[in-house]
Parts: structure tokens; C-alpha cells; sequence
């Protein structure tokens, strides 16, 4: 088959999974197979190499992540459990005051709290935030709503263990200690930059109070351990619900706190604090743990021992059974337990979803795009680059999931990587920098980000829309030097 044809029926093949997404409401785990199985079939594979490509990709990004991702997702769980994100933030509060509160909460988010599913993430410290933002002053809301949108959003893409990340890292066969030290690299000054830039233009007059704050928000009175809960899963909202009553992309009215993650647990205080040091030191250690064997492996220095709890799996194995331990000795077992199963059900879709782009990707492969693109960008590493921010920012705006647009993005021009010479890292980086771009009304957090933060749909689309873009600009504008060094 021509190259053309191949390119052509590859434009298909995304076309049709997003068009399947976007106006037939299709899954986008069925949609992302569809189009894996049209595209082998389109290019000649034949029924059983194209099947065989599909179960292969699947499995093939499963054996690099999946236990990852699990692991991950219950560590965040279990602190979510603990009440330790509630004190963290109180905690950087009363270290750095009020009017650095944007970007310390915001690294803090973007950085240490990584491990945590992003909707629960985000509806356990929205409260939060909303409770502090007048302690910064005028612009309060706003500073706050944007420091949150960044942090939250370029954490699970560029932050290990970030779900995003992991499968980016996975589906690129990185290693997942280069790929958390790059994207630390990458991460702390995109949100110091993205912030201080959204602060510029908000006091420049890019928000107007009166119209950009919703006034009828109420947030709840403060409780005893001040953790907002649902109920059996009934839910009982963390705040007011949207009195705005903003749409969706379906015209429908956007979500919830009530409606996030289906029946999520979230912490009451436990009848025994611990300080907040131990509650975090499991995590902390896997993340030395995965950064000593990465630097062992580029130093070339050859210890045994470290290499293998340097290798990622054990490392936050070690950190899952650390943190099991000590919050049962603060909350009980029963409620380590409850936290568990909070983390299983909550990682299953994010498995999914990272196999499907798998299976993708490895129908991409098969079918040949590598060497075609490669030799298009034979003489460049900064154009592919800049189309893989491009593809999934596409992605993105359509979609409306980071997660997927990354993935897909990555998946399209991951054979390229090897025929150039491109590291795969600075790949991953750059398709999280584009799923980044214009967060809006077809993302879930946007509406949480919306109604949790007492802002208007008009307000939202500032601190959350425009936020995150400039975020996703700056990141990929940080990338291409990189790619000149590296």
C-alpha cells in the first residue's frame, strides 16, 4: 500500500474514534478498538495480525503500567482516607502565608499529591481553596481557581505516579525513573510560570468579580475535621450545586461534587493523628527509590540491591505497603480497607482506557506510520514535536479527556521516535503538553472546577480554559529547548 493511503486511512481511523466519541456518545474505549480494527483492516494486515496487534498492544503497555497505575491510585486513596491532603494544605498555609498560597498549593498539588485519582484530588481540596481564597485578598477566587486548574491538570501528565504519565511513559517504553525526572523538570516551572502569568492578566483587569464570581454560591459551615463526605455513595455534595446551572456539551447540566467517581469515600478525621511526615514518607521513599535507580542506570554505576528497589514496581510496592501500615495505626484497618476498594474500582477505567491507546498505537506500528513520518522529520526533532502537541491538543478540544488525547497523540507518532534519533521522553512530554490546551465544557473538571470554586461559567472559562492553555504554551515552549539539549 502507498504512503498516502496509509496516512489517509490513519486520519480515518482518529477521525472516526473521535467523531464516534464526540457526536454518537460511543465509549471511548469501544471507539478507540473500532478504529484500531478498521485501520489493520484498512492497511492490509488481514483479520488475524490485525486482531493479534490489538490484544498484543493491550497487553504489551498493560505488563509496563498496569501494576503502576494500581499502585498509584490506591496510594492516593489511602491518603485521601487519612485526611492527610486536608493537613498538607493547612500545613503550607501556615508555612508560606496567604499570598504565596497559589503556588505553593499549586506544586503541591502538581507535584507531591500526584498519586491521587484527579477527581478526588480535586474534590477533597476545592474546599479547601474556596475556604483560603479570600485570605489572599482581592482576586482570591480567581488566583485560587487557576492555581488549582494548572496544578491538577499538568500533574497527571507530567508527574509520577500522575495516571497520565505512567501510560505516556508505558506506551513510550520510558523509564519511569527518567520520565519522573524530566517531568519534574518540566512541571514546577510550568505552573510558577503559567500562574504568575495568569496573576499579570487578572490584574490587568482580565477578571471582573461581579461577573466572573458566581455570588450565590454558598459553601457549606465548617465541620469537625472540616472533610466534606458522601454518604453510601448517595453522595452529599461537597458544596452548593451549580446555581448557575451550566451546560455541558450535551446540553445537559454540568456535574456535581456528588457525581464524581461514582461512590467516593472521602475522609473524616481519624481518631489519631499522625504527623503528616510519616503519613507521606511511604510515598516520598518510592519516588527516591525510582529516581536513585534511574540515576544509577544513566551514571552506570552497578548496585544490585538499589537497582531493584530503584525498579519502579517495587519501589511503590514499598510505598503501598508503607502507607497501608501506617494509616491503619491512625484510621483503623477497616477504613485502609474501605479506601482499597475505593482505589480498585477507581483504577479499573484508568487500566482500560491506557490498554485501548495501546492497542492503538500498536495498530499505528504495524501499519507503518513510523518510518513514513520519519522520514518526513528526518531533518528535525522540534517539527514532530510540535505536531504531537498539535494532534493532541486537537484531541483535546474535540474529546474533552487529557488522558485519551495524550495517549493517542502518543501513540500516533511514538514509531517515528526511534527512525530520528527523538528521545521517547521528550515525546511524552510534549503529548501532555498538548492534551493540556483548552480544557473546557466537555471536561468533568471543568464543571467541578465551575460550581466547587463559586465561579460563574464566564469565570470558569477564564481561570480554567484560558489557565491550563497558557500552562500547555508554556510547557511545550520549556520542551523544545530540551529537545536541543537531550
Amino acid at each position: 500500500m502507498s504512503d498516502i493511503a496509509v496516512l489517509i486511512n490513519t486520519a480515518v481511523a482518529v477521525l472516526a474514534a473521535v467523531l464516534l466519541i464526540v457526536r454518537f456518545r460511543v465509549n471511548p474505549v469501544i471507539a478507540l478498538v473500532l478504529s484500531s480494527v478498521y485501520l489493520g483492516l484498512a492497511v492490509g494486515l488481514g483479520v488475524e495480525k490485525t486482531v493479534s496487534t490489538i490484544t498484543a498492544g493491550f497487553g504489551d503497555i498493560m505488563v509496563d503500567v498496569g501494576l503502576l497505575i494500581a499502585f498509584g491510585v490506591l496510594m492516593g486513596s489511602i491518603l485521601n482516607q487519612s485526611g492527610a491532603i486536608r493537613r498538607l494544605v493547612e500545613h503550607l498555609l501556615n508555612t508560606f502565608g496567604p499570598k504565596r498560597l497559589p503556588y505553593t498549593m499549586g506544586l503541591a498539588i502538581g507535584t507531591l499529591l500526584q498519586s491521587i485519582f484527579l477527581d478526588v484530588l480535586l474534590v477533597i481540596s476545592a474546599p479547601l481553596a474556596r475556604k483560603l481564597a479570600p485570605k489572599i485578598g482581592k482576586l482570591g477566587t480567581a488566583r485560587m481557581a487557576t492555581a488549582m486548574a494548572i496544578a491538577l491538570e499538568c500533574g497527571i501528565v507530567f508527574t509520577v505516579p500522575g495516571v497520565a504519565s505512567l501510560a505516556l511513559a508505558g506506551l513510550l517504553n520510558v523509564p519511569l525513573g527518567k520520565m519522573l525526572l524530566f517531568g519534574l523538570l518540566l512541571v514546577i516551572p510550568t505552573i510558577i510560570i503559567a500562574i504568575a502569568i495568569m496573576t499579570f492578566l487578572f490584574r490587568r483587569g482580565f477578571w471582573n468579580e461581579a461577573k466572573d464570581e458566581d455570588h450565590t454560591f454558598v459553601a457549606e459551615e465548617d465541620r469537625e475535621g472540616e472533610e466534606d463526605q458522601y454518604d453510601g455513595g448517595a453522595g452529599r455534595p461537597v458544596a452548593a450545586g451549580n446555581p448557575t446551572g451550566g451546560a455541558g456539551a450535551n446540553g445537559t447540566a454540568g456535574p456535581s461534587a456528588a457525581q464524581v467517581g461514582g461512590a467516593v469515600a472521602v475522609a473524616e478525621r481519624g481518631p489519631k493523628q499522625l504527623p503528616l511526615i510519616v503519613l507521606f514518607a511511604p510515598l516520598l521513599t518510592s519516588l527516591l527509590l525510582i529516581g536513585a535507580g534511574a540515576i544509577l542506570q544513566i551514571m552506570k554505576i552497578d548496585l544490585p540491591w538499589l537497582q531493584l528497589l530503584g525498579e519502579p514496581v517495587i519501589a511503590l510496592l514499598i510505598g503501598l505497603i508503607g502507607t497501608c501500615l501506617v494509616t491503619r495505626s491512625g484510621i483503623g484497618q477497616k477504613r485502609v480497607e474501605e479506601a482499597i476498594a475505593v482505589g480498585f474500582k477507581e483504577s479499573g477505567q484508568i487500566l482500560i482506557l491506557t490498554g485501548v491507546g495501546g492497542s492503538l498505537a500498536a495498530t499505528v506500528k504495524a501499519a507503518g506510520l513510523g518510518d513514513i513520518l520519519g522520514g518526513f522529520f528526518s531533518a528535525s526533532t522540534v517539527a514532530p514535536l510540535l505536531v504531537v502537541w498539535a494532534i493532541a491538543a486537537v484531541l483535546h478540544i474535540a474529546v474533552g479527556s487529557v488522558t485519551l488525547s495524550a495517549i493517542t497523540a502518543a501513540g500516533l507518532l511514538a514509531p517515528i521516535a526511534p527512525v530520528i534519533g527523538l528521545d521517547p521522553v521528550l515525546l511524552a512530554l510534549s503529548a501532555g503538553a498538548g492534551s493540556l490546551f483548552m480544557v473546557h465544557v466537555t471536561s468533568n473538571t471543568f464543571w467541578l472546577l465551575q460550581s466547587l470554586l463559586g465561579q460563574s461559567v464566564r469565570g470558569a472559562l477564564k481561570s480554567v480554559t484560558v489557565g491550563v492553555s497558557v500552562a500547555s504554551v508554556v510547557a511545550i515552549l520549556l520542551i523544545l529547548p530540551m529537545s536541543l539539549l537531550f
